[in-house]
């Protein structure tokens, strides 16, 4: 139930970030840029054709190769069951959602639909709702792997096998 409650979220995260990268596409684009709140937030239309802060640019098939190589190993741990705390969940939710909601721009436009644009924090990158979701999910995931995750007990050493020779 958790996992279903998991995948439904990560659809909801895609559908929010593929809604809003509509939007910019149709609305913003043609005008560029709408100050929302002036000096603080800015709705600016950016085509980023790298990665995060605009590293790998024009590298479209790396960074899918890349994005879905991380995707399915975290998947690949849910199914093993090596994750499967809620937290953890939802870290591996969100992050897989973000990716996959990027990788889906990379695949149909060749270029990734940016357009948040916080000033007086973020001035040097423009982003969108999946990097949100992705860097929150990692923040959670690091939270889930220090403070959550269950760490093996120590084992009881055999007897016979205390190393002599």
């Amino acid at each position: 139930m958790l996992l279903l409650g998991t995948l439904l979220g990560a659809a909801l995260l895609i559908g929010l970030d593929q809604l809003t990268k509509w939007w910019a596409l149709t609305y913003l684009q043609p005008v560029g840029s709408i100050s929302i709140i002036p000096g603080l937030l800015d709705f600016t239309y950016v085509e980023n054709r790298g990665a995060a802060f605009g590293i790998l640019q024009n590298q479209q098939v790396l960074l899918l190769v890349l994005t879905t190589m991380v995707m399915v190993f975290m998947l690949f741990c849910v199914g093993k069951k090596w994750v499967t705390h809620p937290l953890g969940l939802v870290a591996v939710g969100m992050v897989v959602a973000g990716g996959l909601g990027n990788n889906i721009d990379r695949l149909f436009r060749g270029y990734v639909v940016d357009f948040l644009d916080v000033r007086p924090l973020f001035s040097f990158t423009v982003f969108n709702v999946a990097d949100c979701v992705i860097t929150v999910g990692v923040v959670i995931l690091a939270i889930y792997l220090l403070f959550f995750e269950e760490k093996e007990p120590n084992r009881p050493i055999k007897k016979g096998s205390e190393g002599t020779k």
